[in-house]
């Protein structure tokens, strides 16, 4: 792979000090947890304490969705500190995390919010069946990619309780995706503002769920409409495992994050649809990803086409993710090849994460580190917090050596979601 260069804390610090609060300076004079060990009851605690900030965040406002997140400095999404409006796309998937914890930890409060947030995502579901893109309070648009994200929390809230209501959600939202997908086998046309329409590949996961709900619900249009839109995918797949046009901004330079919901959809729509072409694209990507993480866990947030690294920050969401690709693979090829990148990335996201502080930061994970990276700049994302959540969980199984089936009674469908 080629040579990854990597900046400093100070420096980013002198670059951004416009955008300083007095908690973002706690936070970059504060760094992370060198030699951290992520031992079975540091493990724990820090699941703990992911959990517990994601509880905080769905507390926030008078809704049942979960907050975007928390801003501790004046760069982040909305130019300034504290909680967030909710956001749909993010809650829907965080929605079988609830379900899944609830189950392997014995925590029943987890349940009643994860179906409190499916209810919510009823009651703000758009009449054509979509999902609308940013957060609660800007204008409704529909999206494609969060009305996937969303099939995951509907789906999962279905499998639990087999409760209509959600059920017909996902047809509603399943008819809407397949009446939307273009000609050309695209989701375009009706496509979030939010989004950069010629560059959204990683849609793959939007295809992913369709796919989950037309097994589950044995509506074949759904299948063939995912299983279109993923031979299209990975007729764009370099030889390499990179991917061109999956990214929100840059293109040429995809950021960890949607490379990871791209390669998280191959592999799991793959397997679904015994479809090994898929697989093996997935397959490809992270595992030349795995081949990038440093001895500590750090891996660039943005990667060229020969895979070298674009930027001198971390996307620590998009590492949180790989590490529960990586961790799925283990399971599904039966080799600890997997386990190693996937223990380092995710014991690096835990050093980053802080067990004091204000209830905003307490237990969350940031978008970048150093915090002032241009993702996710001096906020903690509830997506973050949720993948992070997800590996823990995932890790905990891989090294108990139990199937994810034989995991404290949860199904393995559930699991899949998550």
């Amino acid at each position: 792979m080629p040579p990854v260069k990597r900046g400093s804390v100070l420096g980013d610090t002198l670059r951004t000090l416009p955008l300083l609060t007095p908690e973002a300076v706690r936070d970059l004079i504060r760094g992370r947890e060198k030699g951290l060990s992520l031992d079975s009851m540091e493990l724990d605690t820090r699941l703990s304490e992911a959990l517990g900030w994601l509880a905080r965040a769905q507390d926030q406002g008078d809704d049942r969705g979960f907050a975007r997140g928390y801003g501790f400095g004046r760069g982040g999404y909305f130019k300034g500190p504290g909680w967030q409006p909710s956001y749909p796309e993010t809650t829907g998937y965080i929605i079988p995390t609830f379900l899944w914890a609830s189950r392997h930890l014995d925590r029943p409060d987890l349940r009643e919010r994860a179906l409190a947030a499916a209810d919510w995502e009823i009651d703000i579901q758009l009449p054509s069946g979509a999902v609308r893109g940013g957060v609660l309070g800007e204008e409704a648009s529909p999206s494609t990619f969060n009305t996937g994200q969303v099939l995951f929390g509907w789906l999962s809230a279905w499998l639990e309780t087999e409760d209509p209501r959600y059920r017909d959600a996902l047809i509603r939202a399943g008819d809407f995706l397949v009446s939307s997908q273009g000609d050309d086998d695209e989701w375009r046309v009706a496509d979030s503002r939010y989004a950069r329409d010629t560059s959204t590949l990683y849609n793959a996961r939007t295809a992913w769920a369709l796919a989950e709900v037309g097994v589950a619900l044995e509506i074949e249009a759904y299948r063939d409409s995912a299983l279109r839109y993923l031979r299209k995918a990975v007729q764009a797949q370099h030889r390499n495992g990179w991917l061109p046009r999956c990214c929100l901004y840059d293109p040429l330079h995809p950021l960890l994050h949607t490379l990871a919901y791209t390669y998280r959809g191959l592999v799991e729509a793959g397997r679904l649809l015994d479809e090994p072409g898929f697989f093996e694209a997935g397959r490809r990507g992270a595992e030349a990803l795995a081949r990038t993480v440093a001895d500590d866990g750090w891996m660039p947030g943005r990667f060229g086409e020969d895979w070298s690294g674009a930027v001198y920050y971390s996307c620590l969401t998009g590492q949180a993710q790989m590490a529960n690709i990586w961790l799925r693979l283990e399971r599904f090829l039966d080799d600890e090849f997997w386990r190693s990148p996937a223990e380092r990335a995710l014991t690096f996201v835990a050093s980053t994460q802080r067990l004091q502080g204000p209830d905003g930061i307490r237990g969350g994970i940031k978008g970048s580190y150093p915090t002032s990276g241009v993702y996710g700049r001096y906020e903690i994302l509830n997506w973050a917090t949720k993948f992070f959540a997800d590996g823990l969980l995932r890790l905990k199984i891989s090294r108990s050596g139990k199937d994810a089936d034989g995991s404290g009674g949860v199904p393995a469908r559930l699991i899949a979601l998550a």
